[in-house]
């Protein structure tokens, strides 16, 4: 697996951990509730540290885009899966947008910089 590929792999787990954090978050009750603030705490650092290690050879503009908008689809998707937001045609739609571009960018060629 080439060194692109890898950091492709680990910008898309932590998008995943992305959306572990943020719904985390929500159940943390400000802070509150131990056992979602650690997961919150524990998942927030490793996104973030995936994402260090991914901005390494994807430019960082796409990457941080790919990172928030696959985290915040699948956050949303996680969402309206367990019945914590309504979920409708349109906003299916919409989500699929977000991850379509994400993956429009991740098809684009690798451009140098000048």
């Amino acid at each position: 697996m080439t060194k692109n590929a890898t950091a492709w792999l680990v910008l898309l787990a932590s998008a995943v951990l992305e959306a572990v954090w943020a719904t985390a978050l929500g159940l943390s009750d400000g802070f509150s509730q131990a056992l979602p603030t650690a997961v919150f705490a524990v998942t927030a650092t490793l996104s973030m540290a995936g994402l260090g290690v991914a901005v390494k050879s994807i430019p960082l503009g796409t990457a941080y885009a790919v990172w928030v908008g696959i985290g915040a689809a699948l956050t949303v998707g996680w969402a309206m899966a367990t019945g914590v937001e309504p979920a409708n045609p349109l906003k299916l739609l919409f989500i699929a947008g977000i991850v379509g571009c994400a993956a429009g960018l991740k098809l684009l060629p690798q451009e140098q910089a000048r």
